[in-house]
């Protein structure tokens, strides 16, 4: 595996709509790992392919209390709550930028592992609101636009700090 370099706003592959992926082999399955081995390096819990400069509809996120591994290649969102929450987001391809976005709370997804199977998945809350993140970044909606309040990482700092104190 290998660490990828993370592709920085104002990037223009990451405003794109990527393409499909059609080719299910080693190079794919290479791609998921070293995509996988650099989220995990940057402290991330999701991380999509044009984040990596590679256009295509492929993620990889974090699921779960047990952060299960999930692989997403041609993703689509087929249903959401009406319901929303909104939190605090960050994102790799935009270092110390936070923000409140809102969400669903509720995300259904269809999709494809690496070796082409297709299966679905049902998602709420802190996962939901991943998977939309990463869903977004391939078709090209960066969650700056998304925004409603930012914060700098001292004030995230800070909340959280206030949130132990508390506990």
């Amino acid at each position: 595996m290998a660490l990828l370099e993370i592709v920085k706003n104002p990037a223009e592959i990451l405003k794109k709509k990527a393409a499909e992926v059609t080719q299910f082999d080693n190079n794919l399955a290479q791609l998921l790992d070293d995509m996988y081995e650099t989220m995990v390096e940057n402290d991330g819990v999701g991380i999509a392919a044009p984040q990596v400069n590679k256009s295509i509809q492929a993620a990889v996120v974090e699921l779960g209390e047990e952060r299960d591994v999930l692989e997403l290649i041609n993703p689509v969102i087929v249903a959401i709550s009406e319901d929303t929450e909104t939190d605090i987001e960050g994102c790799l391809s935009f270092p110390d930028v936070y923000g409140d976005v809102e969400r669903p709370v509720y995300v259904k997804v269809e999709a494809q592992d690496r070796n082409g199977d297709l299966y679905e998945l049902e998602a709420h809350d802190y996962d939901a609101r991943v998977i939309q993140h990463e869903v977004d970044h391939l078709n090209g909606i960066l969650f700056d636009q998304k925004i409603t309040k930012t914060y700098t990482l001292e004030e995230i700092e800070e909340m959280y700090a206030d949130e132990e104190e508390e506990e």
